[in-house]
């Protein structure tokens, strides 16, 4: 199967989007499926960019712009070379990676060619428009719903992604989570000398892993950072790496970790907390469960399919510091408790492998086919 793979984002970045097109690449390829990725170049002037060396298939990018007031989002130009693409990979179906920008232009440009498309939902763009671009979140969904409803099938990440699109007006939305690489995070990791550098004194240390930008409201952690025998660890960076330095007093702010790396810095957390409200599915919640770690989130989006409370970890009201520092502070006083829900949230996530959601694109992506089909004949 020839697939051309549309994304607003691939690495180096480093987002959600970014991880989910690299992920479905290397499944193709694995599966021994011809991909093809089109993204936006990394950098201005990059159009013929370098920086691929992670891609298991052929990148095209094409020119760019920096998002205004988020510098590390890039915003792709109109090109000839995505249409050029789709016609020289002679694709078979076009797999549309959070679309919007790109995504909506990849979109028109396999209508007009009559390609099948899978497009995959998979960030809350009515939130990030009204953050970033001053656009109303009203206009950001007529948007979304113009793209997807062009799509032959929508893949929303979480049930309560999917219930989002319905209620928008999305058509033919399906139900495709995200996997997770339980061989790379795990609890054998977990390091003690890493451990005595982060909290030198014994604390329990409670960690954020994530992009540091208005959305994330990373500053609901000040809280937990007020806790006696607490440390706070923030991995990651973005436009508001500067105030959380201000805002989270004492806490260690890491920057951009990666791999191993930041394979180890999970596996020696004893808490994970997520902030943000916006997560429509919420990867780091996973990556945190692989390695046996509790976790704190917002009981919102997708971390409602992924955190059971009372067994894996904590929901808490979403923008509510008072209950993220309380719930922090509950499983503070109780090892055995967090323990268990580090053991079981472990458990949870054993079937949830990016083979297996693989599996599971291939079965959308021949379902689309054999309906293209089955209209033709």
């Amino acid at each position: 199967m020839r697939v051309v793979i549309v994304t607003e984002s691939f690495p180096p970045d480093i987002n959600g989007v970014s991880h989910c097109a690299l992920q479905t690449a290397r499944q193709l390829v694995a599966r021994g499926h011809d991909p093809l990725v089109v993204a936006p170049a990394t950098s201005a002037g990059a159009a013929d960019d370098t920086a691929d060396t992670l891609s298991p298939c052929p990148v095209v990018r094409v020119p760019s712009l920096p998002l205004p007031g988020y510098p590390q989002v890039r915003v792709a130009l109109p090109s000839r070379r995505l249409a050029a693409a789709l016609s020289a990979h002679q694709a078979d179906l076009v797999h549309l990676a959070s679309p919007f920008v790109l995504g909506a232009r990849g979109m028109a440009a396999a209508v007009r060619k009559d390609l099948p498309t899978v497009a995959v939902y998979q960030t809350d763009l009515g939130g990030y428009a009204r953050t970033y671009v001053g656009m109303g979140e009203a206009t950001a969904w007529r948007r979304i719903r113009a793209v997807h409803a062009a799509a032959d099938r929508t893949l929303a990440p979480s049930t309560a992604a999917l219930t989002d699109l319905v209620a928008h007006g999305v058509p033919r939305v399906r139900l495709w989570p995200r996997g997770v690489d339980t061989d790379r995070f795990r609890p054998a990791l977990r390091d003690a000398a890493l451990r005595r550098a982060l909290a030198p004194n014994g604390e329990l240390i409670v960690g954020y892993v994530g992009r540091l930008a208005p959305e994330k409201h990373v500053e609901l952690l000040a809280g937990v950072c007020g806790l006696d025998g607490v440390r706070v660890v923030v991995v990651g960076d973005g436009p508001s790496a500067g105030a959380l330095e201000t805002a989270l007093p004492g806490a260690a702010l890491l920057g951009r970790r990666t791999g191993d790396e930041l394979a180890r810095i999970f596996a020696s957390l004893d808490v994970f907390v997520h902030t943000g409200p916006l997560e429509t599915f919420c990867q780091t919640v996973q990556e945190a469960m692989a390695s046996g770690v509790p976790v704190v989130a917002p009981a919102v989006g997708g971390p409602l399919d992924l955190v059971l409370p009372g067994r894996t970890g904590s929901l808490v009201r979403p923008g509510d510091d008072a209950a993220v520092r309380d719930a922090v502070w509950a499983m503070a006083a109780d090892p055995g408790l967090r323990a268990a829900y580090g053991a079981a949230g472990r458990a949870a996530v054993q079937g949830r492998t990016w083979d297996a959601v693989g599996d599971q694109l291939i079965e959308h992506y021949e379902e689309v086919l054999a309906e293209r089909t089955a209209v033709a004949a």
